[in-house]
Parts: structure tokens; C-alpha cells; sequence
């Protein structure tokens, strides 16, 4: 599992004019919000500029980390993952202390595996994460389902040789999630959960 969190559109837009404010540059939004890739847009910054983006990140998301929820239906899905020996882990791209708040916002019986970038040297779409993902759960790549809801998700699922599912309630359009090899797409977990037969997932 990729992504099960959401942010809300007011938080968004803070963020991003304030980290604009302060770095003084036209920043295209998806430096800001996908850090999976820190290059796009690239070019248009300075290194310096570049580190002061994702120091800012940090800061204003961690001031606002309470409009961060679930997204819906996440907290159902893994739940019902779990109780049917289904095994799944969270990789994600963000900091491990960023990570650590929003997994509790899930309420889960147990603690949920999870990785973070911290714990690989490159970034996505580079599939490092989500092949160290799968080795601590023990699976081979090639039997991974990649649940995301940015292009850089499903580009590391297909170079890690798993299988990509797409989530729309990232910002990404059907299409768009289509091209980079999504299998499938879905509105959010709560249209995923219902549809599991359609990834060859069982729950019984």
C-alpha cells in the first residue's frame, strides 16, 4: 500500500504559497507536494533553493499536520487486509517522524509495517523503496500489488516488476494514472476495498 492519507485543498494551498513566499520563486506545485521526486522542476531552482524547498515542506506540513486525515475507507481496508492474513505494508515517501503522526490518525488494532525514505538511498519512481518494502514482507516483487495515487507510484511499481493499482484522490486524472501502467484505478480505498476481486485479491 502506497498512499492513505489526503490532504485537505485549504491545507495544500498554504503550504504552497508560503514555501513561494519564502524561497521567492515560481515554484511548480508538484515539486512541493511530490517529494518522491525532488528534480521536477528542478532546473528553475538553485540547490540552495532546492533544500530550503523541502526544509519548508517539513515545517509548514508538521504546523498543519491535524488537517492531514485518512483518506476514506483507508483505515476499513487495511483492517479487512489484516483479518483475512493478507499481508501489506505502508511505503512512504515521507519523513519517518511525518510518517509516525499520520499512522496513528489510523486508529489500527496493531501497529502497521511501514517504510520510509529514510531507510533507501534514492527516491521514486526509482523502485528501491518498494523492493525493500517487499523483501521485509517476505514476498517477491513479482507477487506485489502497488496501491498509489501519484505517477511516480505506479513508474516504481512497473520497474519493480509489481503489479500498479491507482488512486484518484491523489490529484492525478484516470488517464494520467492509466499511462504510467496503472492495472486499475479507483476513486480512493473505500472503492478499492469493494473491488478487490478486480486486482485478484480475496478476503475470504
Amino acid at each position: 500500500m502506497e498512499d492513505v492519507f489526503e490532504i485537505r485543498p485549504a491545507n495544500l494551498q498554504f503550504v504552497v504559497q508560503q514555501i513561494r513566499e519564502e524561497v521567492m520563486v515560481t515554484i511548480p506545485p508538484t515539486l512541493i507536494v511530490q517529494r518522491d521526486d525532488k528534480q521536477v522542476g528542478a532546473s528553475e531552482l538553485t540547490q540552495e533553493q532546492q533544500d530550503k524547498v523541502v526544509a519548508l515542506h517539513t515545517e509548514y506540513f508538521t504546523e498543519s499536520v491535524d488537517r492531514v486525515q485518512p483518506l476514506p475507507g483507508a483505515r476499513d481496508l487495511l483492517v479487512a487486509l489484516s483479518e483475512a492474513d493478507v499481508p501489506w505494508i505502508i511505503a512512504t515517501s515521507g519523513q519517518a517522524d511525518e510518517a509516525e503522526s499520520h499512522l496513528a490518525k489510523l486508529d489500527l488494532p496493531e501497529e502497521p509495517p511501514w517504510i520510509s525514505s529514510a531507510e533507501v538511498a534514492s527516491a521514486k519512481p526509482d523502485p528501491e523503496i518498494l523492493t525493500a518494502a517487499a523483501e521485509q514482507l517476505g514476498v517477491d516483487p513479482p507477487e506485489c500489488i502497488v496501491v498509489g495515487d501519484a505517477v511516480w507510484d505506479l513508474l516504481a511499481a512497473r520497474r519493480a516488476q509489481m503489479l500498479g493499482v491507482g488512486l484518484m484522490c491523489g490529484g492525478y486524472s484516470q488517464q494520467e494514472l492509466i499511462e504510467a501502467h496503472a492495472f486499475r484505478v479507483f476513486m480512493d480505498p473505500a472503492d478499492l476495498h469493494a473491488s478487490l476481486d478486480q486486482i485478484g485479491v480475496s478476503l475470504e
